[in-house]
């Protein structure tokens, strides 16, 4: 019989400066000793032109960065499976034609 593992707890303790926001946008930049998470909010005035606004970068180890990869990796696939296949490619808006009133 082997000896069970012991079970550790978790605490999840928020911050004072903790906060949330929303981002439609992200880039990554990669360095030999970090990730760089960048997100923001993009919007467009025009087809042609796209404007992102920068909030918050978030720094990652490489090992994080992987451990991060994993557990969306797994998330996705349960939300797939949930609530079907997600597209990368917009959808086209089917906009009415003719006269506004």
């Amino acid at each position: 019989m082997s000896p069970s593992t012991p079970q550790h707890q978790m605490n999840l303790v928020q911050t004072p400066d903790y906060r949330e926001s929303y981002a439609n946008s992200v880039q990554v930049r990669v360095s030999v000793w970090d990730f760089q998470l960048v997100f923001g909010l993009a919007s467009s005035e025009s087809p042609e032109q796209v404007t992102i606004r920068n909030n918050q970068a978030i720094f990652l180890s490489p090992q994080q960065a992987k451990a991060l990869w994993n557990v969306l990796g797994q998330n996705l696939a349960q939300y797939e499976q949930t609530f079907g296949n997600l597209a990368l490619e917009p959808q086209p808006q089917a906009f009415p034609h003719g006269p506004v009133h």
